[in-house]
Formats: C-alpha cells, structure tokens, sequence
C-alpha cells in the first residue's frame, strides 16, 4: 500500500537526492552491523553522530521507515526482478540502493518510478562497482515492468 506523507511536501529534489545518499549509509552501516540492531536504530546512531541537515531528515525517515516496514515486500519484488542473482550476493552497495529504489517505486507514490531509477543509477555511479550503474538500471527496469499496471 502506498504511503503518503507530508515529508514530500515541499522537499526539494536536491534534498531528496542527498537524503537517498544518506539512506544509503545508514543501510550500509545497518548490514555492517549484521543483523543486530533494526533500520531504524542505525538511523538513529547515523542522526546522532552525523550533522545531517533538516531539510533532508524528514524523506530520510520517511523512505528508510517505509523499507524497514515494507522490507520483505521489497526483497520479494526485487528477488522476482533479478536474472540469474541471488539477493544475498549482490554487494552491500547494490542491494541498499536497489532496495531504496524499490521502496519508492512500490510505496511511495509522489516520486515518479523513472526519477527513483535515474537516482539509483546516479548512487551506483558514485558508490558501486564499475558495472552497477548498468545493474541497477536493467533490475529496476524489470521491476517498474512488472510493478506498473498492464505490465
């Protein structure tokens, strides 16, 4: 079920791009952790130790609230979209964007499915390997593919 939230009102893209960068280190630090504290207490320990501007908080918590609520809908999306992948070998870098990628197609209405896939694209420029740009496009494309009506 989609979520609507007043986190989207009047946030800036630009902020919202920088919230998906800081979302993207709280999951990192959250699977580094092992599975021993939740989404939402990495967040916490992220907000506590980082300066992390205002402006950016509220669709940080927004999308990673939504993931940790939603979290196995999205694995069982993302797995559905994956040739010849399994989830848990993909690198902690392409799972987290795929999965904050896919939180938005699939929950959060307001961000139109194309500028999800077009800022995951731009995370795994800047935070993956060479060839997960590539990846992550042809992932979420299937998954838009399949997600959206008709389809």
């Amino acid at each position: 079920m989609p979520v609507e939230s007043p986190a989207l009102d009047g946030a800036h893209p630009r902020d919202r791009s920088r919230a998906r960068a800081w979302a993207l280190q709280v999951l990192y630090r959250w699977e580094s952790a092992g599975g021993g504290e939740t989404i939402a207490q990495a967040l916490s320990r992220v907000l506590q130790s980082r300066r992390v501007s205002p402006r950016r908080v509220g669709y940080l918590e927004l999308l990673l609230e939504t993931l940790q609520d939603q979290l196995p809908d999205v694995d069982r999306a993302l797995k559905s979209s994956l040739e010849n992948w399994r989830l848990d070998r993909l690198s902690v870098m392409d799972r987290s964007i795929l999965r904050l990628a896919t939180t938005e197609i699939l929950f959060l209405e307001e961000i139109p499915p194309k500028v999800s896939i077009q800022e995951a694209i731009h995370l795994a420029e800047a935070y993956g390997g060479r060839d997960s740009p590539r990846f992550v496009n042809g992932v979420l494309d299937a998954l838009f593919k399949k997600a959206k009506p008709g389809g």
